[in-house]
């Protein structure tokens, strides 16, 4: 066992690492630019020097955190990232979600392992679909939220207006902290309301490949004030507006999840990042206590205690390795330490841990609550499992929920029935997809199922260059899945039958796929001694 703070770190340094440690996600609708404004923090943060937008053409440049081929050949996320760097003493834990709402599952499993959110907004569009579902995941788990409306180097709708749109439509309360300033239509800068200071940006050469300098002072400085020309009456009049008839900051009302932040900028430009990143650290919660099956878990807890929340297969192609990213929640984790694996019971040796800059890793001797740490694994974890080496308990776990497609895997040529097994497993474990069998006589038959068709466009994908396994989907008409407890003898009569089929997952769990609502209800009707479960049991 290993205690929370050996010998040689005290309580006082163990509490200023986790005092500086800030881990969050960033949220939005499919092209906002979350990846893009992901790219800009850690060019700021100086973790690269040179950030390549995702749809940039000129140099061939792709974004560090899409380090899969087919999300650089796309243009798209389609796994989540962690992205680790330090920025003015703080150390950063960001964690990029796919884009795409086919991925939500892999979104909300990163969501559940952030302290805090970003909610990225489109200047033009405000709220929109994905956002509000992604918002609701972060209202239900308590998430303070932070808010950046991106794009606004072209033209969009009124700040007053987006600001009253998110109030309205999500149900939070906005303070801007930073205001943009236009000048015939065009985007200037920004004012920082907390320090008065006006953040007047120089177009760039470098297409927002480096960092932009700015012409920083107070409002009434004779160089800010010749710059904006008229534009400076009508800040004027727009910030005395928003201090008589808008919100009052209430630090306790951020981290509450009820007022959210708002930074106006352009990612694309990088106009307004280094702002909201001077900000958003010193608001943004320090690591924050986890439930689990002993109660609230936090950092001062004792004992090292985590969970997994990802696991991503053949992130170097060449050693085929498999690393599982573990969420630490309280205590101090070292280099080969041993801890409990609370799922099989067994003790585990925690060796060569490694953190992150998307694909890029390097290997550390410890790591505090905050932090994410990547595992080298041969499939003992899962998502959701628990490791500790203190108090025996486990954190709350990371639900499966229903796809909604569903297809049986075809192969062009039989004899690769091993490698397909073997990628279908671990695909499936990392989430990108799930796995279920259905019996036949020449034994488990495949069927995959997915939230959208991205996701069978992704799995094809990596079996083709991952595993050597080219094969083809054929799609089946089923639209539900409902996994089933019950009197075995019952279920298998539910499952026969037109309209429905009797499969198990990876686990060997029964579900049942139903080809719409009609055939869910009238199972639904009949069934005595079953359960029926939309998320797995």
């Amino acid at each position: 066992m290993t205690d929370a703070t050996s010998s040689s770190t005290t309580p006082a340094a163990a509490a200023d690492e986790v005092a500086r440690r800030r881990t969050f996600a960033i949220i939005s609708h499919p092209d906002a630019g979350k990846t893009t404004l992901t790219e800009k923090l850690l060019l700021y943060g100086g973790a690269i020097h040179l950030a390549g937008a995702v749809k940039a053409r000129r140099a061939q440049r792709h974004a560090t955190s899409d380090w899969m081929a087919l999300e650089q050949e796309r243009g798209i996320s389609v796994t989540s990232s962690v992205m680790q760097f330090g920025y003015q003493g703080y150390k950063v834990n960001l964690l990029d979600t796919p884009g795409h709402g086919d991925f939500s599952e892999d979104t909300y499993r990163t969501l559940v392992a952030a302290d805090s959110a970003v909610m990225l907004l489109d200047n033009r569009r405000g709220v929109e679909e994905r956002t509000r579902q992604l918002f609701d995941v972060c209202r239900m788990r308590r998430t303070p939220i932070f808010t950046f409306v991106n794009k606004c180097d072209r033209v969009g709708a009124p700040p007053l207006q987006l600001i009253g749109d998110v109030e309205n439509d999500l149900g939070i309360r906005c303070y801007p902290m930073t205001w943009p300033i236009f000048g015939e239509s065009q985007f200037l800068g920004v004012y920082e309301r907390n320090t008065g200071r006006v953040h007047l940006f120089e177009r760039d050469t470098a297409h927002g490949a480096e960092r932009s300098e700015a012409l920083t002072g107070p409002l009434d400085d004779p160089v800010i004030a010749e710059r904006l020309g008229s534009a400076a009456g009508t800040l004027r009049e727009e910030l005395e507006l928003l201090d008589l008839a808008g919100e009052t900051f209430d630090p306790d009302a951020v981290l509450a999840g009820t007022l959210t932040p708002v930074f106006f900028g352009s990612a694309l430009t990088n106009f307004g990042v280094e702002p909201f990143l001077h900000a958003f650290l010193p608001l943004a919660p320090a690591p924050l206590p986890r439930e689990s099956s002993a109660g609230p878990v936090g950092p001062e807890t004792n004992g090292f205690s985590g969970f997994v929340f990802k696991i991503q297969a053949n992130m170097d192609p060449k050693h085929r390795d498999r690393i599982a990213f573990v969420r630490i929640v309280s205590g101090r984790f070292e280099a080969g330490m041993t801890a409990l694996h609370v799922r099989s019971g067994k003790q585990l040796r925690l060796t060569a841990p490694q953190q992150f800059l998307a694909r890029e890793r390097t290997a550390i001797d410890e790591a505090w609550p905050g932090d994410v740490v990547g595992l080298h694994d041969r499939g003992t974890l899962r998502i959701g499992d628990t490791l500790t080496d203190g108090a025996v308990l486990e954190f709350a776990n990371i639900p499966r929920f229903s796809p909604e497609l569903f297809a049986r895997v075809r192969l062009a040529d039989p004899m690769r029935r091993k490698p397909l097994d073997t990628g279908l497993r671990q695909l499936s474990e990392e989430g990108a997809a799930q796995v279920f069998y259905e019996d036949s006589i020449v034994g488990p038959s495949p069927i995959v199922g997915a939230v959208g068709q991205l996701q069978f466009d992704v799995l094809l994908h990596r079996l083709e260059h991952e595993y050597g396994v080219p094969a083809k989907l054929e799609r089946l008409g089923f639209s539900i899945a409902r996994w089933v407890v019950g009197d075995a003898e019952e279920i298998t009569r539910i499952g026969e039958g037109y309209g429905k089929r009797l499969v198990y997952d990876s686990r060997g769990a029964p579900l049942i796929l139903f080809e719409n609502e009609y055939t869910l209800r009238g199972a639904l009707e009949r069934a005595s001694e079953v359960t029926f479960y939309a998320v797995a049991p």
